[in-house]
């Protein structure tokens, strides 16, 4: 995810390297290059241009600090500007209505149905609700049904309308099945339409009617760059929606649809979609997209996602056995499924500041742990518990269980025995007993 973008810009902030102040030619030859840059990012022409000169206005009304350099105190600008552009804060869901009623549209393939499974889990999961998922799509085949194989994926009713071609109906019915069932958020799950299409834009207008959705989210597939942009200004002049959701931003997008929606459409991005999973959703938030944008990764997200895998009576337990040196190969097994869990590993790593650039290129998939946990599982559970009793004879036997070599087998327990000594040394030491300290409270 803005890749290109975070390298053009990069290359572009080198030209101020070395400067000793900030002026009107080094300004305006750095600035054409980001220029540049965020039109081939795809961003709109006209946001590109105002923000170039906003931030040109902003850096030669700023006197240079003698601890700053000229091309540190750029990045700081775009940095602000960047996240003034995208909203500047977190634009939350609305939930305040009994029940809360959001409304997904967008065009079709944007991603609607697979994202409302994603916000119905997350609401169920992270803020205790009661979701009701409303299959409304009465044209696409399958459609009903993929929404009812995610409905069961994630533990949460659907209501649906086999006989019924009347999405308006349907809807209205949904909204008094919840009332009468005690469920307080409805989330209805449009089909996808074209803006040109009068007769189905008509439809989704009807519907917001006849329910009075608290939010209308309109799903984009941002992928689609600056048509992306282009539809969300025909769907809000015809519905205003409340929001945008961003989805598919894993993919190999440009990143031009998050950085011009907001100001093109007047209107928050709300969510954004990280992968396939049912929990790669994302609050958006602008200033931590800045911060990735100009490749300083993301820590605050990435220890979020950890806390969000945190148990507490988990962590004690561990603790106590790395204090006493009995963290095993279960430990170790366990502690690679909460990983997996947090989201895509080559993701993971780019929120770590100054680790994005390393990993770039790196082929890194959900696939990186298979070998590690193919060698564990070909231990016998003796093993598992007790390292120390792995012999050559043994090693051997795992190697070709696992289908490894010897030298992968060693490598692991190498690795395992330096882990293992290092996390005794770091739960001993004063910082590890003060957050031990602190998860007691």
């Amino acid at each position: 995810m803005f890749d290109n973008l975070s390298e053009r810009l990069e290359r572009s902030f080198k030209i101020l390297k070395g400067e000793g102040k900030i002026t009107e030619i080094n300004v305006a030859e750095t600035l054409k290059d980001v220029r540049k840059a965020l039109l081939d990012a795809d961003v709109n022409y006209k946001v590109a241009k105002r923000f170039t000169d906003t931030v040109k206005e902003k850096a030669l009304g700023q006197n240079v600090l003698s601890a700053v350099k000229p091309g540190q105190l750029m990045v700081k600008i775009v940095h602000d500007e960047l996240s003034l552009l995208m909203g500047s804060q977190a634009a939350d869901i609305n939930l305040t209505s009994k029940p809360a009623v959001i409304l997904m549209a967008g065009l079709q393939g944007s991603g609607k149905t697979t994202f409302s499974g994603k916000l119905a889990r997350m609401l169920k999961s992270k803020r205790s609700r009661r979701p009701l998922l409303v299959a409304c799509d009465v044209y696409r085949p399958a459609a009903i049904e993929q929404l009812r194989v995610l409905a069961e994926q994630i533990g949460v009713p659907m209501y649906c309308e086999l006989d019924s071609k009347d999405p308006v109906q349907i809807a209205r019915h949904a909204i008094d099945e919840a009332r009468a069932k005690g469920y307080d958020t409805v989330i209805i799950d449009t089909a996808g339409r074209l803006a040109v299409d009068e007769q189905m834009m008509q439809e989704i207008a009807a519907i917001k009617q006849a329910i009075q959705p608290d939010e209308i989210l309109f799903v984009v597939d941002s992928m689609t760059g600056q048509d992306a942009v282009n539809t969300a200004k025909e769907f809000n002049e015809r519905l205003d929606f409340t929001g945008v959701v961003l989805t598919k931003l894993d993919g190999d997008t440009r990143g031009g649809a998050a950085l011009s929606i907001r100001t093109v459409v007047n209107k928050p991005i709300k969510f954004i979609g990280t992968g396939e999973k049912l929990e790669a959703i994302d609050l958006f938030h602008p200033d931590r997209m800045a911060d990735r944008i100009l490749g300083m990764g993301d820590i605050v997200s990435l220890v979020e996602r950890a806390q969000e895998q945190y148990d507490e009576a988990e962590a004690k337990r561990l603790q106590k056995r790395i204090q006493k040196n009995q963290f095993d190969f279960n430990d170790f097994l366990g502690q690679i499924a909460q990983i997996k869990k947090m989201g895509n590993l080559k993701d993971l790593i780019a929120m770590v500041p100054g680790v994005g650039k390393a990993v770039k290129d790196l082929d890194i998939d959900d696939n990186a742990f298979k070998g590690i946990e193919a060698i564990i599982y070909s231990m016998t559970p003796q093993e598992r518990s007790h390292p120390e009793i792995l012999n050559s004879s043994r090693r051997q036997r795992i190697a070709k269980g696992s289908g490894t070599n010897i030298q992968e087998v060693n490598r692991l327990l190498k690795q395992f025995d330096q882990t293992r000594k290092m996390m005794k040394m770091v739960t001993s030491s004063k910082m590890g007993k003060a957050m031990a300290s602190k998860m007691k409270r």
